[in-house]
Parts: C-alpha cells; sequence; structure tokens
C-alpha cells in the first residue's frame, strides 16, 4: 500500500499507542516525562503544539509542522527518544493514525474529552497530564491562519 504525501503547514491531529495498549502512561511519572519530552522535541524541531492528552495506553497531539520538519520525523524522534528517557525499551506500536484538521476546535475538544470519557476524571481541566489543565504552554489557534 503506497504511503500517503505528508503535508506541513495545516494542523495536524495524531494518535500513537502503546505496544499491546500497556497503560505505561498510568504512572505520574511517565507521563509527565511524555509531555516534557514533547516540548524539548519542540526545541530542536520546531512545531506548533495546539493541544494534547497523555492517556494511560496511548496519546493525542493536535500539531502543525513547519517546514523543513516533517511529521515523520518529529514522530520518529518522539517515540524514540521517550522510549529511551523512561528507560524501558521500546514501548510503541510501530505506526501512528495521522488527520488532517480543520476544524480545531472539534479536535480539541475531542482531546480534551478523552480522559473524562475514560473514567479518568470529571472534567478535562481536572486531568493533569491534558492541555486542558492549563499548565501547559500550547499554541492559541486564534493567533494564526492557515485557510
Amino acid at each position: 500500500m503506497p504511503r500517503r504525501t505528508i503535508v506541513n503547514e495545516v494542523p495536524m491531529f495524531i494518535t500513537t499507542n502503546v505496544k499491546k495498549r500497556r497503560p505505561f502512561f498510568a504512572r505520574d511519572g511517565f507521563a509527565k516525562e511524555a509531555i516534557d519530552h514533547l516540548y524539548r522535541v519542540q526545541l530542536f524541531h520546531p512545531f506548533f503544539i495546539y493541544g494534547f492528552v497523555i492517556m494511560p495506553d496511548h496519546c493525542h497531539f493536535l500539531l502543525k509542522v513547519c517546514a523543513p520538519e516533517t511529521i515523520c520525523r518529529i514522530m520518529d524522534i518522539y517515540k524514540g527518544g521517550l522510549a529511551h528517557q523512561i528507560g524501558i525499551g521500546p514501548i510503541w506500536q510501530p505506526r501512528y493514525h495521522l488527520e488532517f484538521i480543520y476544524n480545531l476546535p472539534g479536535a480539541l475538544n475531542y482531546i480534551h474529552m478523552n480522559p473524562v470519557k475514560g473514567g479518568l476524571c470529571k472534567k478535562p481541566e481536572d486531568y493533569p497530564w491534558s492541555s486542558a489543565s492549563g499548565k501547559w504552554d500550547v499554541t492559541s489557534f486564534d493567533e494564526f491562519s492557515w485557510l
């Protein structure tokens, strides 16, 4: 099956799963490191972060990658580096799911509601490993125009 061409400069909704859906990120230290590592990758491979959630067995990101970077490179660096940082070997399923997003508020709502639907909290802002908590620096998508 041919791979699709990845386009930069548009918001992307990315989901990546832990191998065998094991709940590695149920451990607070691993969940925090997943977020800290996302920001470290951003320092060296710039992209905009509009929102995210680190669930026990998967992660959702709402990003926009700026050329010359690619989402493939960023996800390879993120997934490989995080597995190395937490020191438990290969933890990820080999691929990730990507959708181009033109309804950012809808996608961000889906991301933020994920822990509520998963029974991990009552309100999105109560889940500490999400951009909904207000603890993490994200880009306001109101500031940017891409259409």
